[in-house]
Order: structure tokens, then sequence, then C-alpha cells
């Protein structure tokens, strides 16, 4: 089943002049590259902000390891 393809949105941004160039330069479609961009900016932002909020408990996790050991490790065959 086809799904409707999500609404686009014109903007004007800035960019690097010789990066605009080689980009056509080459036919790279500089909508999709722009959404590739983005996406991977969300996520990379998206995974900072998580390690952010969660260093606490991370760092506890990983003190309580070091002091007690991992859970059922007599039973590890490896």
């Amino acid at each position: 089943m086809l799904t409707k393809p999500e609404p686009r949105k014109s903007v004007n941004v800035l960019v690097d002049a010789r990066l605009l160039a080689e980009a056509k330069a080459l036919g790279v479609n500089l909508s999709r590259a722009a959404d590739e961009g983005l996406v991977k900016a969300i996520r990379d932002r998206k995974s900072q902000l998580w390690l952010e909020e969660n260093r606490a408990a991370i760092e506890e996790n990983n003190r309580f390891f070091e002091e007690h050991g991992l859970p059922f490790a007599e039973y590890r065959g490896f």
C-alpha cells in the first residue's frame, strides 16, 4: 500500500557557495541531501540529549556493577 508523501515546505538557507557549486556539478539533489542531513542532525542531537538526561543513571549502574559484579556471572560460559 502506498503512503501519502509528507508535505514539503520551501525554505531559504545559506550554504557554502563552493559546496553548492560542487553539488550542482555532481547532480546532487539538494532537497534530498538537505533532508538526509536534517535526519542525521536530529538523530544525533536526540542521542546526545538522551545520554545527557540519563548520564546519572548510567554512571550509577556502572558503579553498581563495578562494586557487585554482573548478576549471575558465575553461570557465564565465556
